[in-house]
């Protein structure tokens, strides 16, 4: 028998393939972060990055990953004792809630189970319920289940009760729409590794006047990440000097293809991705699917830990598992940053073979024939 070479596809959902030019970028020379060359890097970086955010807000790049800037959001906008409204239906929304018990907060919990959402609706009865609160977090994309809030809803009941709401964009940002002046989000964080198509390494933050505002009257207990460091010097720390480049060329590269063709691509290829599943007799997982990944009920039968393993190992295609409770219970195949629609092809042919092996029954080509007739009808 024949031995097939073994290509590297990612579907994951970061870190995500980086196209070769940026990767290039990155091998340029290192150059002193004090210079006036690379302050013109620099500003083109954040002045791109904020198109992409849709703000002119003022905006920072962190050299850490999203966590950082979730961080650094919540040590400005909150001293100890304060009152924070957290939304949680999954593993970030929780880490939301330990960024808030880590700086004092006292916190208010809107949650829902692993797969489900929180409305507008709820998020305003706990506004009703806690007029303290100084603020709302919230998630855009929640990574460990696919699942995609309605943060423009939701700021308006946050905006009419006139709180700070703050918006983990990590993995939803460039994939969903979203606009922060136009929506009156305060706080917005995002991370390289995502659908800005870099590598691992940064992290970007935006903060509105009225954030802040609020953030001088904070006792922040945080050094690296304090803001009034950041308003004096956007630059406080060494940055990433490289990684700048390649941020700058990645967002000038969106930028290009406008943020409108990148929101219809990420709907194009989440709306196949579903679809194709459906087909092969699975499950979704996510009750408000977006368009960061496709997170799949492993079928019953089957061992979930070995899909992922088989792909990766054997195939290999990278996708991810469950986090978390839906650990063994749930993969995720992205469809998020640099890919196609023959990306998405790959991953359910490859599912459908492993799928085969491990006793599920499904015909090849099911999930990759109507991913491909969806792909023909939108003209992709």
């Amino acid at each position: 028998m024949a031995k097939m070479i073994k290509k590297n596809y990612l579907l994951a959902p970061g870190p995500t393939p980086v196209p070769v030019d940026v990767l290039l970028e990155g091998a340029k020379d290192t150059i002193h972060h004090r210079t006036p060359q690379f302050k013109k890097i620099f500003e083109d970086a954040v002045n791109g990055t904020k198109e992409v955010f849709r703000t002119r807000n003022d905006l920072f790049i962190l050299a850490s990953s999203g966590t950082g800037a979730m961080e650094m959001a919540v040590a400005n906008i909150v001293n100890p004792g304060e009152k924070l409204i957290v939304c949680s239906v999954g593993k970030f929304g929780e880490r939301w809630v330990e960024l808030a018990k880590t700086f004092g907060a006292e916190i208010v919990l809107v949650e829902r189970d692993y797969g489900d959402f929180y409305t507008p609706e709820m998020v305003e009865r706990a506004l009703d319920e806690n007029p303290d609160a100084v603020a709302v977090l919230t998630t855009l994309s929640e990574t460990s289940t696919g699942t995609v809030m309605d943060i423009e809803g939701i700021s308006k009941v946050v905006k009419k009760a006139g709180k700070l709401i703050a918006v983990d964009g990590i993995s939803g940002l460039v994939a969903e729409r979203l606009l922060t002046d136009d929506w009156g989000l305060d706080i917005v964080v995002s991370g390289s590794q995502k659908g800005f198509m870099l590598p691992p390494g940064l992290a970007f933050i935006s903060f509105s006047k009225e954030a802040i505002e609020k953030s001088k009257n904070v006792s922040s207990t945080s050094f690296y990440f304090n803001l009034k460091k950041y308003l004096k010097d956007p630059i406080p720390w060494t940055p990433a000097v490289n990684l700048i480049y390649q941020q700058s060329l990645a967002v000038k590269m969106l930028l290009e293809e406008g943020m409108e063709n990148v929101w219809a691509r990420h709907e194009l290829m989440g709306k196949a991705t579903r679809e194709a599943i459906k087909a092969m007799g699975l499950e979704l997982f996510s009750k408000r699917p977006g368009n960061v990944l496709t997170s799949v009920k492993v079928p019953e039968g089957v061992d979930g830990g070995k899909i992922v393993s088989i792909m990766r190992d054997e195939y290999g295609v990278t996708i991810a598992g469950g986090q978390g409770s839906m650990k063994g219970n749930i993969f995720r195949i992205a469809h998020l940053g640099y890919m196609s629609d023959y990306d998405v092809i790959i991953a359910l042919t490859s599912l459908e073979k492993v799928l085969r092996r491990l006793g599920f029954k499904v015909e090849y080509g099911t999930g990759a024939r109507v991913a491909m007739e969806i792909f023909e009808k939108e003209g992709a």
